[in-house]
């Protein structure tokens, strides 16, 4: 038996498992069977070249990805703020537009 590592789909969230069987084709039905027919992201591959991960490599991914999370915050609030900015500024234009008397 061999370990297989494959991604899959549960209830809409992509997680990753391991899976003890003896071919490819063999963790693939297995997952399918478990996890349904259209929840396998990437096929199962061979996880005998992967070594786990320390805790401080762990440490340092997750605040790789906060920091990445954080600046695609900031992006989108400021591309918000400049869009509520420029919303502004037409529906003040309009405005006036409407209130300025027609003169003949």
């Amino acid at each position: 038996m061999h370990d297989y590592i494959a991604t899959i789909r549960v209830k809409g969230t992509v997680v990753k498992t391991v899976v003890h069987a003896e071919s490819s084709v063999h963790a693939r039905l297995l997952l399918q069977y478990q996890y349904g027919w259209n929840s396998i992201v990437t096929s199962p591959t061979l996880a005998e070249n992967i070594t786990p991960k320390t805790p401080e490599q762990q440490r340092i991914d997750t605040l790789k990805v906060t920091k990445d999370r954080a600046a695609d915050a900031l992006a989108a609030e400021r591309q918000r703020q400049k869009i509520s900015k420029a919303l502004y500024v037409i529906s003040a234009a309009r405005k006036e537009i409407y209130t300025r008397p027609i003169v003949p």
